[in-house]
């Protein structure tokens, strides 16, 4: 069926429908809404609707323009009447965008029924939802390049390729449009500027396109596995077992060489963990004949499924017990998280509020000060490593220090296994520590013994463990 027709079907369609709903904002009839595409304009008043209807669930932002000058809009989606889990800890914060590619029209509406997905469901009292809502923060901007999809072209107004103009690895693949520079366009610098100062530490990221019937996972410029393989695995094959049999693969040896990609910027520099989600690129120009809620329907549970296990997405260490002997620690940790973590520590807060790590045998600027004078325990020797979903029995030396039950401990440790992940800092439940011996195997098993660095050393790694410096929106480049 040629164009013309479809074309001519579905303005008849248009033409048909009932009156669009008021409700302060006048939205897209659903007649329309099933197989028609979004304009800017209609997704304008879509997202209007949403945010006058449903204020309670619903945050609409203006985050920046396009080079035309139109409005990136950002929906904040989750229950506000908390802003934090019901526990008092952080809700995990899951980043959705769609419409890099203007003409990729079937991705923009994948982003648009997820948030749809939510806010009816809300709307409709389904407990599920209520229940992810309390605990989960979605920030969707359902499409970047509203300039591009208004005249239906893959680029923006100034003929980049905005998939290509982020900073990591920038132009360094074949590629065309690129831009100018990283993020020399308004549409991807707003892009990433929210990402470092909004959601700097999103649990989950999912960038929508279409073309090929594709999940993607980094490098896109390496054909090697990243170094959070271990969770993206986990995540294919319950989808592949269970819900889709989409592939799901490395970026680069699934689709193409391909650098400066939002979603290698999310995970190289970031440390989100991201998806690329390709839909089916059978699409006609204006709209669809099939009912676009039908035909994405599958590609909607597996979005389900990614958002629904979020706290999933990273290690999740819970100490079981710690038995302290003089200045040793022995600890017995898990890790409940799909991730692991290469670089994990206790440090130890005494009475008198001195905070101390254990020891390292030597003081030399290697192997565990980095050149910038920061402790890394990434690198071998330096920290502890928990395996996703597994369990762990670890020893710690403090040397000439005594540990009492009038201190405090904190575990530290990062996320995930790339380097850019956030660190974490979490204090140790008391009723957990046992202060004498033990021979008690289960609890010791086999353990090794991590060095201290010096003081200032210490207090260096447990700045960078306890709070999260704000990123620059130009950061260097990180694999």
């Amino acid at each position: 069926m040629g164009r013309s027709t479809v074309s001519l079907i579905l303005a008849l369609l248009v033409a048909s429908s009932v009156s669009p709903i008021t409700s302060g904002q006048i939205s897209q009839p659903d007649l329309v809404q099933e197989h028609w595409y979004h304009s800017y304009a209609t997704l304008t008043l879509d997202v209007n609707a949403w945010a006058d209807d449903h204020p309670d669930i619903v945050k609409l932002l203006v985050v920046g323009s396009t080079e035309l000058g139109r409005n990136l809009w950002m929906l904040q989606i989750s229950d506000w009447s908390n802003e934090a889990r019901p526990d008092g800890s952080p809700k995990e914060v899951v980043y959705i965008d769609g419409g890099h590619h203007g003409n990729e029209h079937l991705g923009t509406e994948l982003a648009f029924l997820t948030a749809e997905l939510y806010i009816e469901g809300w709307e409709e009292g389904d407990q599920d939802v209520m229940d992810l809502l309390a605990t989960t923060e979605l920030h969707i901007l359902i499409m970047l390049n509203a300039d591009g999809n208004d005249f239906d072209t893959r680029w923006n107004v100034n003929q980049v390729d905005l998939n290509r103009n982020y900073d990591h690895y920038w132009n360094t693949c074949p590629t065309t449009q690129p831009g100018s520079a990283a993020f020399s366009e308004s549409e991807t610098l707003a892009n990433s500027i929210y990402m470092n100062e909004v959601v700097p530490d999103a649990d989950l990221y999912i960038t929508m396109h279409t073309g090929v019937w594709i999940m993607l996972y980094p490098w896109g410029k390496w054909p090697e596995q990243p170094s959070d393989w271990e969770m993206y695995h986990h995540i294919r094959d319950e989808i592949n077992a269970n819900i889709s049999d989409i592939p799901i693969r490395n970026a680069n040896q699934g689709l193409y060489p391909n650098c400066g990609t939002s979603r290698d910027y999310g995970y190289g520099v970031m440390g989100y963990p991201t998806f690329t989600f390709e839909t089916d690129d059978e699409q006609f120009l204006l709209g669809s004949l099939e009912a676009i809620s039908e035909r994405l329907d599958e590609e909607l549970d597996v979005m389900e499924y990614l958002i629904e296990n979020v706290w999933y997405w990273r290690a999740r260490l819970v100490v079981d017990s710690i038995v302290v002997d003089g200045s040793v620690v022995n600890l017995a940790i898990s890790n409940l998280g799909r991730a692991s973590t290469a670089n994990a520590t206790l440090v130890y807060i005494s009475e008198e509020g001195e905070q101390i790590l254990p020891q390292i045998s030597s003081l030399e600027k290697k192997p565990c000060v980095t050149d910038i004078g920061v402790f890394n325990y990434s690198l071998p020797g330096c920290g502890f490593g928990v395996n996703a979903t597994n369990s762990s029995q670890i020893t710690l030396d403090f040397g000439d220090v005594q540990i009492t039950d009038g201190g405090q401990m904190i575990l530290s440790y990062q996320k995930r296994v790339i380097d850019s992940s956030q660190w974490v800092s979490e204090q140790v439940n008391g009723t957990l520590v046992i202060f004498g011996e033990s021979d008690d195997a289960s609890i010791i098993g086999e353990l090794r013994s991590i060095p201290s660095p010096s003081l200032i050393l210490s207090l260096i790694c447990l700045l960078v463990a306890s709070f999260n410096t704000r990123r620059s929106k130009y950061l260097p480049q990180k694999k």
